[in-house]
């Protein structure tokens, strides 16, 4: 068996743990092994540069110094979870990949598309997720439930406008390659969401296992 790569992607609040949860308890039902992460992190050295990009600080980060320490982590993510997993047969579930880039580094922050895709294919080479699975909801609906979880980091502190371009986005890249992306509404409740995901498990077994 191949390994199989699943990238989940959103906005804040968008239920992206609690669904890859469900999806990972459906695939190992299955007799699949699942290797849950997350970006940035995954690591513990992948997940001290997380620490450094979600903290509130005095001193701003210039958006390339951001995006740099964004492909630093993934870089030894990559190297020490991903593809190990992958070359062994796994599935990989991934909490927010380099689609996330695009979106706040791209959409969000207004850095060139080109240069992140300079820096994706130096990290990456032509590696990329087999499906990518993009939560939607309202900007509101998901700051607020951001709000409603305690403290915001860094990134939840932005406001309306950065959130509505990170969004805009992210569907802009699943409108142009559909064969990778899946949009799932998620503003619905919990159990509609995991419907829509149980939906998919033919579609994902027939490919992890083709």
């Amino acid at each position: 068996m191949k390994g199989f790569f699943i990238t989940l992607e959103g906005p804040e609040g968008a239920g992206k743990s609690t669904n890859r949860e469900h999806l990972a308890q459906r695939l190992r039902g299955r007799g699949l092994e699942v290797v849950l992460t997350r970006e940035p992190g995954g690591t513990p050295l992948a997940e001290r540069i997380r620490e450094i990009l979600l903290a509130p600080t005095d001193e701003p980060m210039s958006s390339d110094a951001e995006l740099l320490l964004v492909f630093a982590a993934r870089a030894q993510h990559l190297a020490r979870i991903i593809r190990p997993a992958l070359a062994r047969g796994a599935v990989v579930i991934c909490d927010r990949f380099t689609d996330a880039t695009y979106a706040y580094q791209g959409g969000g922050r207004g850095l060139s598309y080109q240069r992140i895709e300079q820096l994706e294919h130096f990290v990456q080479g032509e590696m990329r997720p087999d499906l990518t699975l993009i939560f939607d909801l309202p900007v509101e609906v998901g700051l607020s439930r951001a709000a409603a979880r305690g403290r915001l980091d860094r990134f939840e502190q932005e406001g309306l406008t950065f959130f509505e371009s990170v969004r805009s986005a992210y569907l802009e890249r699943a409108k142009h390659a559909p064969e990778r992306y899946r949009v799932i509404d998620a503003g619905r409740s919990l159990s509609a969401v995991q419907q829509d995901l149980d939906g998919l498990l033919p579609e994902l077994l027939e490919r992890a296992l083709g």
